[in-house]
């Protein structure tokens, strides 16, 4: 168990529901959550049991009704829009699972879009760019639109384009969805490699048993609820 790091995320007594006209529905029932850096973490469950909604949480694009949620050690609520867009840059990758890329720009351009809302230099951009095209073994590609890359490559692009500000959280919403077995082998390695040397914290949405298998934790959600599956930690 850990004991003395604080948790990169921490969820405490979450609950959310909606409201359709006179009818509540609850999708979290009172969660909590530890998530450290450094940390594969694969959410699991069938459809509607609150995944969804707690990574949209989790990233600031939603809200609980009751509870708090900390990120990097910052309580995300009560921002304003604008402030919430300029904290997910510095602070939450995305990686989706159809890569999500832009079709006319090439892989370096995709790359530096994040980099363009923080008001660096030319010079520092192309620093950060080709470094983290670098780490993803993307480098001799980035001069290639995505039409002109195989699907492992553009979610090496698109993991790129997610670590290139540096943030410490990373969220994945099917991630190997789309990639063929040796592809998904590939992208879990990688993964796993940033967890561990880079002590990148990734939370993954998906209903692959190999991301399950790669995890350091894999949390069975269902019906607003989470459990543990212990790999290498129980909740």
């Amino acid at each position: 168990m850990n004991t003395e790091r604080k948790p990169i995320i921490a969820v405490r007594d979450v609950h959310k529901f909606y409201t359709r006209g006179k009818e509540r529905i609850d999708v979290l029932h009172g969660l909590n959550l530890d998530v450290f850096a450094g940390q594969l973490v694969a959410l699991m469950g069938p459809s509607g049991s609150g995944k969804t909604t707690l990574m949209n949480i989790i990233a600031g694009i939603d809200f609980p009704s009751a509870g708090k949620v900390t990120v990097n050690g910052r309580d995300i609520q009560g921002r304003n829009e604008d402030d919430l867009a300029a904290w997910r840059t510095r602070n939450i990758g995305y990686v989706f699972q159809s890569y999500n890329l832009v079709p006319v720009l090439t892989a370096y351009e995709n790359v530096e879009l994040p980099l363009l809302l923080l008001g660096l230099s030319r010079k520092r951009r192309r620093e950060q760019v080709m470094n983290a095209l670098e780490i993803v073994g993307m480098a001799d590609r980035k001069d290639h639109l995505p039409n002109q890359l195989s699907g492992g490559q553009e979610q090496r692009v698109a993991i790129a384009r997610a670590i290139v500000p540096d943030p410490p959280v990373i969220l994945g919403d099917e991630p190997t969805g789309d990639l063929d077995r040796e592809n998904a082998e590939q992208f879990l390695a990688l993964v796993e490699t940033l967890c561990r040397e880079f002590e990148k914290t990734f939370v993954v949405v998906t209903h692959d048993p190999k991301v399950g298998e790669h995890a350091g934790r894999v949390l069975h959600m269902d019906k607003g609820k989470v459990g543990t599956a212990v790999a290498g930690e129980t909740q």
